[in-house]
Formats: structure tokens, C-alpha cells, sequence
């Protein structure tokens, strides 16, 4: 496996920061600027983003794929999530009206990214690790990230609602697209992220040994209290039309028990009872 000197390793965590930070703010001058000849152009925050996502990748590479196996740690863990969602929303950016989420996004997985360089840990899958089990962490990461997006979008939907109700649709809320649109953006975010998840569970259940063991059974179950909030949520949308503010608590809710049981756990066994 090719390896960097700690030095090298620094200047690429600082060079991806930078770039993040510079893609950042390129969405938060096209958020804040109504004049579009002194908005920079979009491809150029897409570029710089896509170039701190190689970085970004090429450090997780040094840090979780090493001789003893896979090593998840908790900030290893949570740098790889944002880079997925990091991923995901560049993607999407390219065709859809979604590059205000990247004002949020981009500065987390900068931050993400100092936080695995300074508090370096090692929690190990065997290198042999079974695909199946591999398939169920790649599945749960996967649809973490889809709704990390979700709840994103959601806060700037709760902003966009707010601003409009009150009659004050200025600032950045111009710039966002309608209020509908950002609806069915988030709805779209919570159905593919939902589908995710019902296949995380799943696989868990079908692969693992006991999904409440004792090492496990938090997170199960409030992963399965996540599954129902936004299985509930997508019901009321199908059956009853939820929207607004309705919409946003939920997802917020669900959002926040998902994280929970993803990295609440963790936190608490890696960083707190230090297991």
C-alpha cells in the first residue's frame, strides 16, 4: 500500500481544506450576490469541490485502509460520511438546483477532515471482513448521507418558510429556487435515503449474527425509530399531503435519531468509555 510521510499528509489535509473552503464560498457568494455578473460562475466551486473530494478520498485511503484490516474509528467514521454526502451532493449539483446546500456541506467535511488529522483512533474490521457485512456498512453509510442532505435541506427550507412568511424574502432566499422546488428536493433526498435505509436494516438483519446483542441493540433500535419517522413522514405526504412545517420536523426528527444510533453509540463507546 502506498504511503505518504506525515509531512506530505499534513500539506494534503490543508490543501483539501483550503479547496472546500474555497468551494464554499463560491456557493456563499452565488447565496448572497442577486447580480449575477459578480456571481462566479458554478462550475468553478464544482471544480474546486471535486478536487478537495481526491484529496479528501486519497487521506481516507491512508487512514482507513491500513495493514491490520479496515479501521472505522469514530472520526474516521464520520470523515468518510462526509465525504459521501460530500460526493453525493456534487453529483447531484451537476443537474439539479441543489448548490446551496453546499454552503453547509463543504466547510462540515473541511471540518471533519481536521478533526480525523488531530484525533487520529483505530477501531478494526478484520481484513477479511465478509462482503455481506461489508455491503450492510457501505448500505447504512449511504443512506446517512442521503439524509444528512435531506435534513440540510430542510433547515433551508424552515429558513425559506420562515423568510416568506414574514414578508421577507430578501438576502440569499431570492437565490434559492421556489419554495416547491425545495419541497421536492427534499422529498426526493428522503425517499432514495428511506429505500437505503429499509436496505441497511435489512441487510443487518439477514447478515448479522444478532442484531440485539448488547454492542448493538441501541443502535438498532434507534435505527428502526429513524425507519419508522420517515416511513411515517412519506405515509403522510402519500395520504395526506404533508408539507412545510409538518415535513421539516419530521425529517428533523428522524434525522436526529439517525444520527444517534449511527454515530451516538460510537461516541460514547469510542470517545467516552474509551472501548
Amino acid at each position: 500500500m502506498p504511503s505518504f510521510h506525515p509531512m506530505e499528509n499534513t500539506f494534503i489535509m490543508i490543501l483539501a481544506v483550503v479547496l472546500y473552503a474555497l468551494a464554499g464560498t463560491v456557493f456563499i457568494l452565488r447565496l448572497f450576490r442577486a447580480d449575477n455578473a459578480q456571481r462566479p460562475g458554478k462550475h468553478i466551486g464544482l471544480g474546486l469541490g471535486f478536487l478537495a473530494l481526491l484529496l479528501h478520498a486519497w487521506l481516507l485511503y491512508q487512514s482507513v485502509h491500513i495493514m491490520q484490516g479496515l479501521n472505522f474509528s469514530f472520526f474516521n467514521a464520520v470523515s468518510f460520511a462526509a465525504w459521501v454526502i460530500a460526493l453525493l451532493y456534487l453529483l447531484a449539483a451537476l443537474s439539479k438546483p441543489v448548490e446551496s446546500l453546499g454552503v453547509i456541506l463543504l466547510p462540515i467535511a473541511a471540518l471533519t477532515l481536521l478533526l480525523d488529522y488531530f484525533f487520529p483512533g483505530v477501531r478494526m474490521l478484520p481484513p477479511h471482513t465478509d462482503w455481506q457485512l461489508r455491503a450492510h456498512v457501505i448500505s447504512s453509510i449511504l443512506a446517512y448521507s442521503v439524509l444528512a442532505m435531506a435534513a440540510v435541506q430542510a433547515v433551508l427550507l424552515a429558513v425559506q418558510d420562515r423568510a416568506l412568511r414574514k414578508h421577507h424574502p430578501g438576502g440569499f432566499i431570492r437565490s434559492l429556487p421556489p419554495l416547491q422546488t425545495m419541497e421536492e428536493l427534499m422529498f426526493e433526498m428522503i425517499f432514495i435515503g428511506f429505500l437505503l435505509l429499509t436496505l441497511a436494516l435489512a441487510s443487518g438483519f439477514v447478515f448479522l449474527d444478532d442484531m440485539f446483542a448488547q454492542h448493538l441493540v441501541h443502535k438498532t433500535l434507534l435505527s428502526i425509530l429513524a425507519w419508522l419517522c420517515f416511513a411515517v413522514l412519506l405515509w403522510g405526504r402519500y395520504r395526506f399531503g404533508w408539507r412545510g412545517r409538518t415535513a421539516i420536523r419530521w425529517t428533523m426528527t428522524g434525522f436526529v435519531v439517525l444520527g444517534l444510533a449511527y454515530f451516538g453509540s460510537k461516541a460514547v463507546v469510542e470517545l467516552i468509555l474509551k472501548r
